[in-house]
């Protein structure tokens, strides 16, 4: 109930000083718009900067993942090679 009564009390207030003091009140506004507009324009320019990088990152590690499958072949094949030259140098050896 406390609550009620003081946002009761400080909403006729702030209306009462709002009537009171509209033209400070509008130098205000126009006062604080164009820096709350360059802050947001900043803040959408990092987000989006950010964003972007993400997507670069995600192309580099496709092309990554594709180089790495040919890769894998090309080692599996020479690891089977040296097996195989293992094997005939334990036969030769025995």
């Amino acid at each position: 109930m406390k609550t009620l009564i003081g946002g009761a009390v400080a909403a006729v207030l702030g209306l009462i000083g709002l009537s009171v003091w509209f033209g400070a009140f509008l130098q205000l506004v126009a006062g604080a718009l164009p820096v709350m507009l360059l802050l947001g324009g900043g803040l959408a320019l990092y987000l989006g900067f950010d964003e972007l990088k993400d997507t670069w990152k995600k192309d580099d590690s496709s092309f990554d993942a594709a180089s790495a499958s040919d890769d894998d072949g090309k080692y599996t094949q020479e690891i089977d090679e040296l097996k195989k030259e293992i094997e005939t140098l334990k036969k030769e050896e025995s």
